[in-house]
């Protein structure tokens, strides 16, 4: 079995096309026809199901999609080792995120690390929670920036970056909308909810409180990004429950506090690999990221702290940080010179 098979065999996994995934590898549509049957006859299965407009994986393909990826992932990870040895970081840096996720300005961290160096190309996938933490333990991912809930199950380690309590937002006109008022989850039974969907990490928190405290509620409207939560709320169409720091966004909206919840409901954290997955380039990233947590902790970024990610915790024990009430996308304090890889005790 060639490496260039499983490449191959990856690509037209992901396009879904022959034609698509040849202009994407550069070669030939028959040379990629041909790379996957030898492949099938090595293997004595078929890979695919072809039809004239896609091909999708069979049973035998959607298993060897992921050993394949974990494979190229560790191909990846040695070409990177000895280019660190060599004394420059190289190759590509896949990082994911969920939508203004709190305790991280992912963009500035990206560009502070562009800056330090320059010869890893970089990737960033945006898309909800649950779906950030199938690709980092795929190896598609280096690392994620998600919302965490305490059931969630996959092995994943994790590091905290900062926590946050529930906040309900609703139009100023709305009933819910008195001076002064607080609420408790059962209060909030009978309203109509704006929520995302259910893949995002804030959505299953939310689902896990309204669970755990008994209260049945409807999602009548379900968006996949922020402003558009905000949008519809701000039309009066619902209410949201979300992170402390949505209603910085839109200052016009009424936002109450929930009492009888936990105080961090959601928990931003850094989903990792296992330790020997994780790449040079990645190791560079979580330095500079935990040198850019310790200047928010010097300067009292708003007059909060962050949690530290000096160090990986298993999922359970996580250490919980000060909730942050700071304003999410908008950029925190970087360090100037990138510190050197691997002194963060990741």
């Amino acid at each position: 079995m060639e490496l260039r098979h499983l490449q191959h065999f990856v690509a037209v996994a992901e396009d879904q096309h022959f034609t698509r995934a040849a202009e994407r590898l550069m070669v030939s549509q028959s040379g990629l026809s041909a790379s996957i049957r030898a492949l099938e006859r090595e293997l004595r299965a078929p890979l695919f199901v072809r039809t004239t407009r896609r091909v999708t994986l069979t049973e035998a393909g959607r298993a060897l999609l992921a050993a394949a990826e974990r494979i190229l992932a560790q191909v990846r990870a040695a070409h990177e080792a000895v280019a660190e040895v060599q004394g420059v970081l190289r190759g590509t840096l896949a990082v994911g995120t969920e939508q203004c996720v709190a305790g991280v300005h992912v963009a500035g961290l990206l560009a502070a690390f562009r800056r330090g160096h320059p010869d890893v190309e970089i990737r960033l996938r945006q898309a909800g929670s649950a779906a950030l933490a199938e690709e980092v333990a795929a190896g598609r991912l280096a690392l994620a920036f998600a919302y965490r809930t305490q059931d969630d199950p996959d092995p994943l380690r994790s590091a905290p970056l900062t926590s946050e309590p529930m906040t309900v937002l609703c139009h100023p006109r709305h009933p819910l909308a008195a001076p002064g008022a607080a609420f408790a989850l059962a209060d909030l039974a009978g309203e109509v909810f704006v929520d995302f969907h259910p893949d995002w990490g804030t959505r299953r928190s939310t689902d896990a409180a309204f669970a755990a405290a008994g209260v049945r509620r409807t999602v009548a409207l379900e968006v996949n990004d922020v402003h558009s939560l905000l949008d519809l709320v701000e039309e009066n169409l619902g209410i949201a429950v979300v992170p402390q720091h949505f209603r910085h966004k839109r200052p016009n909206l009424a936002a109450l506090p929930l009492s009888g919840t936990d105080e961090a409901v959601y928990e931003t954290v850094v989903l990792l690999p296992p330790e020997t997955a994780v790449s040079p380039a990645a190791r560079a990233l979580i330095t500079l990221l935990g040198a850019q947590d310790r200047a928010m902790v010097d300067v009292g970024t708003h007059g909060t702290s962050s949690s530290t990610v000096s160090a990986v915790s298993a999922k359970n024990p996580r250490p919980r940080s000060t909730a942050s009430d700071r304003p999410s996308c908008t950029p925190a304090r970087l360090p100037g010179p990138t510190p050197s890889p691997g002194s963060s005790g990741f």
